[in-house]
């Protein structure tokens, strides 16, 4: 007990809130950096990023509002209620979307006409890069009470008031998301667009790489609210 009082104090503390926005701003980068790879985003992205590719003027980051507020309807029937606070997590969708969009039209290496042009060891460290910091950009939010985007914030919620593992939540939930990009794909183009090899080592690494970063993350941070009373608003159960 004396052993954990003593680690406990040698945490660094962080303040959720403070991390908020540069878990999003990291995600986005993420996401930009698979895509601009070309071996297949993650397969959570995957709907909307094919979306984007089959109708015209329709970005990335405008695709996810609309599949997210699709799986935010699904969240909201599967926990029987709706609370007013569940729109944080479309919010933070939002921004992130924002973000994305914003991402890939001012670094050129990441826009949408520079994908799959990079040498293929670059490629392929992008796509390594990319789905190591989705892990950790996951991972983190995790640990802010603030809700992330409609896709985690899914699996947070399932695993909090459910009490499903957090690895086999995530592997199940990137294997159903997987099945459906695929379903889409082969309706819109007929072919495999948008997944690729990396998709199939995202869907199998992910939850595996999550629950490796949380644990790391535990052992030398601690997230603690700003504003308490403002925290409470947040909880699930």
């Amino acid at each position: 007990m004396e052993k954990q009082k003593k680690m406990e104090k040698k945490k660094i503390k962080i303040y959720s809130e403070a991390a908020y926005l540069p878990a999003i701003i990291l995600m986005a980068l993420s996401v930009a950096v698979t895509a601009a790879a070309d071996y297949g985003v993650s397969m959570i992205v995957a709907p909307a990023y094919i979306l984007s590719l089959k109708i015209p003027h329709l970005t990335f980051g405008l695709a996810e509002y609309v599949v997210q507020g699709a799986l935010f309807v699904v969240f909201c029937i599967i926990m029987k209620k709706v609370r007013l606070v569940y729109f944080t997590s479309f919010i933070t969708g939002i921004i992130y979307g924002g973000v994305l969009d914003l991402i890939r039209a001012l670094i050129p290496p990441l826009s949408a006409d520079a994908v799959g042009t990079a040498p293929t060891a670059v490629r392929i460290a992008m796509l390594l890069f990319g789905m190591t910091l989705t892990s950790f950009c996951v991972a983190l939010f995790f640990k802010i009470y603030i809700f992330p985007q409609v896709y985690d914030f899914f699996v947070k919620g399932l695993i909090e008031v459910k009490g499903v593992p957090t690895q086999k939540m995530k592997t199940g939930f990137d294997l159903c998301f997987l099945g459906i990009s695929m379903i889409l794909s082969f309706a819109l183009f007929g072919a495999l667009r948008g997944i690729g090899w990396g998709t199939a080592l995202m869907t199998v690494f992910n939850g595996t790489l999550i629950a490796l970063f949380e644990r790391l993350i535990d052992r030398r941070f601690t997230f603690v609210p700003k504003f308490q009373s403002f925290a409470k608003q947040f909880e699930l159960k």
